[in-house]
């Protein structure tokens, strides 16, 4: 499922969690150190931080 559009949602993180944002900081973190152009979002209908990168074309 795709929550974001023209990105492709690489891990999910819920927002209540104790330390906030900072686990989907670390794993987007991780994920640029590989090479991924990987950021954070928040998606409020699912109450979760998102680490996503942009969809590739066709």
């Amino acid at each position: 499922m795709n929550a974001v559009t023209g990105a492709k949602v690489l891990e999910r993180f819920p927002a209540g969690s104790p330390r906030g944002s900072w686990p989907a900081e670390e794993c987007a973190a991780r994920h640029r150190a590989g090479g991924e152009p990987a950021t954070v979002v928040m998606d409020l209908e699912s109450d979760a931080f998102l680490v996503v990168v942009p969809a590739e074309d066709g």
